[in-house]
């Protein structure tokens, strides 16, 4: 253990620990701006390029900072020094003083980091004043937001797009005041091989990266007397969702979301959890027909948007692998457009189906030329997390007092497989659930596996089905899916299921969820919320939800049918982003 003493209080620590760190067991709040970790993500940035952590160490010239300076034997700090006070104002101050003043209109007022620190100084006159950025802002994507003239240089960005997803889209260019954090060669975003797996904008301190917002259009939409304006929620949105009306990550507000989404305007609420059952009817058929055969394995699932652009983009080999299924998302507008147009006698082409998600990457997904059913898009606008939270507070709509109600009938009968979609593992789980008793003729009487549970990156499983054993794995994470795509490559490892997801943690960490200061735990909160959803829910396999026997008696015949492809399955992945 290191002996140091930090403004008169003597702490042991053990060694490596950062001064940072060994403050903060003492409960001494030395701010911060470019430093960040996330344990769960195995994320951790401390470039130590804004210097607002500075301290006084005895027999140092130079003030050190905290973040990035490892303690030593003896070593005596002073966080709060006339020295070290005026520096860190200075520097915030200089930071500021090539940053916009808009934030009244900023999409990131009040969560900005930035803007936090600015108020804790009570720094309310800008002393340092001259030329100021101005970089082109990039939404060529659609998805994605870049907003050069916000950004601090603190790098968390490139540390989650280089070293925690691997993806390499975010490099430093420049020197000096023109210093700015881009994709390659400067280019546009929808230029370059980011994913949109929105983990860069969940850790920008500012708003810098964000997503393409569409609350104008969906309002615009509500407005239209001439348009059937539907929406769905995604599993992971009803968790998380009431963080932003002062409510608990793991308190799910299912019901309340519903009577809020109809109080604003919807015609219609749906849930995106029918679309995950239907997933695991058509992904199930797909996992059966390729154990029988036993060709094309490991099937990868198809759910996540941001995993399928990182898998055409860097293992275009393994195409082939994945499920063609659509998402839940494009599964849950493909049939709104045509079995509940049907049903209700509505013309598709006056239904504008919405989307509530947690994710940016289902922005870019919604877009795509295979995410269409017969010359439609199956999804016409998404709204992440935080979007939807503005739009009720435009609306006068407060979660906490809103009444609890049912979602839209067909597209709202449900099981717990579907809701767990939204945790890492989840989708895996809910898929065994449907092969082990569709292959065996079997009803589970414990329809849960614990061992594809947890926040672990990668988990693996091995399940016993008419004498053979099935290996599977669930994986969060892009640098985690390297791993495992490049052992499948060589030979090393061996699965016959694969699910995967972007996010770390999965959906419940996406990029459009609400922003978090305590992120780690705050996630298992979420995790949490949705197992309990399913543990409570009269229906646990998705196969036995009536609403699924119903459409597929109505309309698709049977799962892995000719219309079923038609309408739920993509026939070919995108080749690249």
């Amino acid at each position: 253990m290191i002996n140091l003493t930090i403004d008169g209080q003597r702490v042991s620590v053990p060694e490596k620990t950062t001064i940072l760190e060994a403050a903060r067991t003492l409960h001494l709040d030395i701010p911060t701006l470019c430093y960040l970790k996330l344990e769960k993500s195995c994320f951790v940035n401390q470039v130590a390029s804004c210097r607002i952590c500075v301290v006084e160490v005895d027999g140092r010239r130079n003030l050190a900072p905290a973040c990035a300076t490892p303690v030593s034997e003896g070593m005596q700090i002073t966080t709060n020094s006339k020295r070290v006070l005026l520096s860190r104002r200075m520097n915030l101050e200089l930071i500021i003083s090539n940053h916009p003043f808009d934030c009244l209109v900023c999409a990131k007022s009040t969560d900005c980091e930035l803007q936090k620190l600015v108020w804790a100084f009570g720094i309310n006159t800008q002393r340092y004043k001259g030329e100021k950025s101005t970089f082109e802002i990039d939404k060529s994507s659609g998805a994605l937001k870049r907003d050069p003239n916000k950004c601090i240089m603190c790098r968390r960005c490139e540390t989650m797009c280089n070293e925690v997803q691997t993806v390499g889209a975010l490099t430093a260019f420049g020197r000096g005041f023109n210093t700015v954090v881009a994709p390659a060669e400067m280019k546009p975003i929808a230029e370059s091989n980011c994913t949109y797996c929105g983990q860069c904008v969940s850790v920008c301190p500012t708003a810098a990266l964000t997503g393409v917002g569409y609350i104008m259009e969906t309002w615009e939409a509500i407005f239209n007397p001439n348009k059937k304006v539907v929406v769905q929620i995604a599993p992971a949105v009803r968790v998380a969702i009431g963080e932003e009306f002062g409510l608990s990550a793991s308190q799910a507000v299912t019901g309340k979301l519903v009577a809020g989404l109809r109080r604003i305007g919807f015609d219609a609420v749906f849930d995106t959890t029918f679309g995950a059952d239907l997933t695991v009817v058509e992904e199930g058929k797909e996992v059966m027909e390729r154990l029988e055969k036993n060709e094309n394995l490991p099937i990868l699932t198809s759910c996540c948007p941001g995993w399928i652009n990182f898998l055409t983009y860097h293992f275009p080999k393994l195409s082939y692998m994945a499920s063609t299924c659509k998402s839940p998302q494009q599964m849950t507008g493909a049939v709104a457009k045509t079995y509940y147009a049907k049903k209700m006698g509505l013309n598709p082409e006056d239904i504008v189906m919405v989307s509530v998600m947690p994710c940016i990457a289902k922005k870019y997904e919604a877009t795509q030329p295979e995410a269409t059913t017969y010359n439609l898009q199956d999804v016409d606008l998404v709204l992440t997390t935080r979007e939807l939270a503005k739009m009720f507070k435009e609306g006068s709509v407060d979660l906490r007092h809103m009444p609890e109600e049912e979602f839209d009938s067909p597209l709202g009968e449900t099981s717990g497989a579907g809701v767990i979609f939204g945790a890492t593992g989840g989708v895996l789980e809910a898929v065994l659930r449907t092969v082990y008793e569709k292959s065996t003729g079997r009803e589970l009487t414990d329809v849960n596996f614990m061992a594809l549970r947890g926040q672990d990156a990668i988990r693996t499983a091995e399940v016993e089905m008419n004498g053979r054993i099935v290996r599977v794995a669930a994986v969060s994470g892009l640098g985690n899916t390297r791993k495992v795509l490049e052992k499948i490559e060589s030979g090393e490892e061996h699965f016959d299921v694969i699910e995967i997801m972007a996010c770390p943690s999965g959906c419940v960490n996406g990029g459009g969820q609400p922003y978090a200061e305590n992120r780690d735990e705050i996630i298992e909160q979420r995790i949490r919320g949705l197992y309990h959803l399913d543990r409570n829910a009269a229906i646990r396999v998705a196969h036995h939800n009536p609403a699924i026997q119903t459409i597929y008696q109505e309309f698709l015949g049977e799962a892995g049918s000719s219309i079923a492809h038609e309408i739920l399955h993509k026939e070919k992945l995108t080749e690249g982003v």
